[in-house]
Order: structure tokens, then sequence, then C-alpha cells
């Protein structure tokens, strides 16, 4: 696979990552054996960037991918990982102070088996303590070794500033797709300007852009689209007819959705990594196929009349998952 660079002076990865929030569960149930095939696939695939956090489980996506680095020790040195810290489980909340990020860090460091990952992130911002102070903690962590690289989820191009002002920033994370397009009016450009990894997280838009036709009213209690405005009965039946148009444009040209979906991610910036998560190997494999996908002018214009920015009926979060994601437009 095509090689990118997380960040400046970051480690090469494959231009496609690996999401790690679905071997969790937070889209429909799944078990430790199905997930350890989708990640010994990953590496025949040459998926080597592998993304997880704390609270995904919470625990469990960290305590499946180390327990796959248990059984095939080999594979360290053939990944990089990242995983996420800040967030409180019970009560559910956020908190950036220096002492619970490092119990955070400490706890993933053991569930995962390792004595570093080569980037962790803030997963939300805790707005009371200055991001300065927050990345003067990680700089800590890099001095100490325990992370190769720091990164934040879901913050603005401002703050992303302030934070690059302390120490080089190696990685932002946002929600990019083609249903999702925030980040193309500032992140983009200011991880471009700063030397920062864009990781672009749902890129086939939790599942819409794919092949399959997905049916909102049989969802879990617990699946996490469950209560998202674009998944309600109107907005979802709106945004499928649009959806319809592209997978037909993506048979055309003999592509799946999925792969088509993460192509235009990744021929958006050469500093973008898009990071699909599946619950199989299978369409995994699928999803690795975008890499080979070379999209011309064309083409582009093409997706851009059938699925032009700002398409998607209804908010990408409830109010309450927006409170903490920073907005900047």
């Amino acid at each position: 696979m095509q090689q990118r660079q997380l960040g400046r002076n970051g480690p090469s990865v494959g231009a496609i990552g690996f999401g790690a929030m679905s071997i969790a569960g937070a889209f429909g149930p799944t078990d430790e054996a199905t997930s350890h095939k989708v990640l010994a696939k990953a590496l025949d695939l040459g998926v080597t960037h592998i993304d997880t956090a704390l609270i995904y489980g919470p625990h469990t996506s960290e305590t499946i991918i180390g327990n796959f680095l248990k059984q095939n020790p080999a594979a360290r040195s053939q990944v990089s990982i990242a995983t996420k810290g800040g967030f409180r489980i019970n009560p559910r909340g956020i908190s950036n102070e220096k002492q619970f990020l490092r119990e955070c860090l400490e706890g993933s460091l053991k569930r995962l088996g390792v004595d570093h990952v080569d980037l962790y992130y803030i997963h939300r911002r805790e707005q009371a303590i200055p991001i300065e102070d927050v990345t003067g903690t990680l700089a800590d962590f890099v001095r100490e070794g325990k992370i190769g690289g720091i990164g934040y989820s879901e913050i603005s191009p401002a703050s992303l500033a302030r934070a690059a002002s302390v120490h080089p920033i190696r990685a932002v994370q946002s929600e990019y797709s083609l249903w999702s397009r925030l980040p193309e009016l500032g992140m983009i450009q200011a991880c471009a300007r700063h030397g920062a990894a864009f990781v672009a997280f749902s890129p086939v838009a939790r599942g819409v852009l794919t092949d399959v036709t997905l049916d909102p009213t049989l969802f879990p209690a617990d699946d996490f689209r469950k209560n998202m405005p674009r998944f309600q009965p109107a907005a979802f039946a709106y945004n499928m007819k649009y959806v319809e148009a592209f997978r037909a444009f993506a048979k055309s040209r003999g592509w799946s959705t999925s792969a088509l979906a993460i192509a235009w991610v990744l021929h958006q910036g050469a500093h973008i990594i898009p990071i699909p998560g599946t619950r199989t190997a299978e369409n995994l494999a699928m999803d690795a196929m975008a890499a080979d996908i070379s999209l011309t002018p064309q083409d582009l214009a093409e997706i851009e009349r059938i699925l032009p920015a700002g398409f998607a009926q209804g908010n990408r979060y409830t109010e309450d998952q927006q409170k903490s994601s920073e907005l900047y437009c």
C-alpha cells in the first residue's frame, strides 16, 4: 500500500488506517476471534496504523488489540498504535487534568501490553484548562518515552495553533467524509500549515457510503448511531436519495461504494489519513482497495455534482454529543 507520513516527524504508515471503535461493538455485536481476523487482515493489506481509545467499550478495543499483539509479538514492529484519553467513564465526563491523563495513559499501555504508543490523543478538550497546559502535559509524556507524538480529536484550527506553539502536534482527528465536510473550512489547511497529519474518521459516513443499505429502525438500543439526527427517518430517507446516485456512479466505474468514498478522502490532501472501521476482514479488504483508485478531475467533478458539499440533512451529532466537539464556522 502507498505510504503517508503520520505528521511531519512521525512514522510512515499505510495511507489507509484502521479505526478500532467497531471491534468494541459500537455498531453491532462482534467477538474477539473475529476482531483478531480483522487485525491480521490489516497487516496483510498494509494497513499499519491502528487507532483506538480508552472509551471504546470502554476498554474493550484496547484489550482486544493488546491480546492480538500478545499472540502475534512480531506485529508490534509492523504497526503504529494510537489511542486516546481524557474521558471519565462513570459518571461520563471530560477531564484533561494532568494526573488523570497520566492514569488514562498508564491504563491504556497496560491493556495494549506496550511500553509506549506512537500517537496519543486528547479525545475531547476540557475547556476550563488552557490547551497550552494540556499540551505541556503531553510533552512530558513524549520526553518520558511513553508516547511518540501528540494528537487532538475534534478541536478547532485556532486550538491547534495554540497547542502547536507549545510542542509539535503529530495529528488532529476529526470526522470527514462526503457527508461531513466541516474540516474543509479550516482544519485540513491548519494541519498542513503546522505539519500535522489530518486523520479522518468515519470516511464512509458511519456505514452509509457502502453497498449495503442500512435500516436505522433496526439499530439496537446501544448502537452509537441510533439517536443521531441524520439517521432519523425523514432525514435518512432524504439522504439516501443522494447516496443511491453515488452508489450507481461507483458501480459504473467498477468500484465499491466504500472504496470510492475513501478514495475521495485520500484525494483531498497528501497529509490526510482515513481510518475506516469495520467488524469484518472482508469489509476491510474492500475498504483498502481505495488506495489503488486514481480519481481523474472528471471523476472528482462528477462526485461533487452527485454529493455537493452540505447535501446531508440533519446534524452529525445530537446536541449532547456535539457539546464536547469544537465548532469553528
